[in-house]
């Protein structure tokens, strides 16, 4: 369920400053919020998969997190990724 090398390294330069800024915030959520749209649709297919479930709920909760540090921190960058990425908040 990991995500390619290729994948990320676009998410990266879509989000961060260049290619290999993989540790910014805007990234990790990028990529989280990724990984979580994988999981969702495996969970759909297989209903019965409760540790693909209980991953699924840690990088939610994962996410949930740096999005709130985000929003502590650069109140306009949080904005624009959480409409850039149509999550709910």
């Amino acid at each position: 369920m990991a995500l390619h090398k290729d994948e990320v390294s676009s998410l990266a330069a879509k989000f961060g400053k260049n290619d290999k800024d993989t540790g910014a915030a805007e990234v990790q959520i990028a990529l989280l919020t990724e990984r979580i749209k994988t999981l969702t649709e495996h969970c759909k297919q297989f209903k019965k998969d409760c540790s693909g479930r209980r991953g699924l709920l840690i990088l939610v909760g994962k996410r949930r997190r740096i999005l709130k540090y985000m929003q502590r921190t650069n109140l306009d960058g949080y904005r624009s990724l959480i409409k850039e990425l149509g999550l709910r908040k």
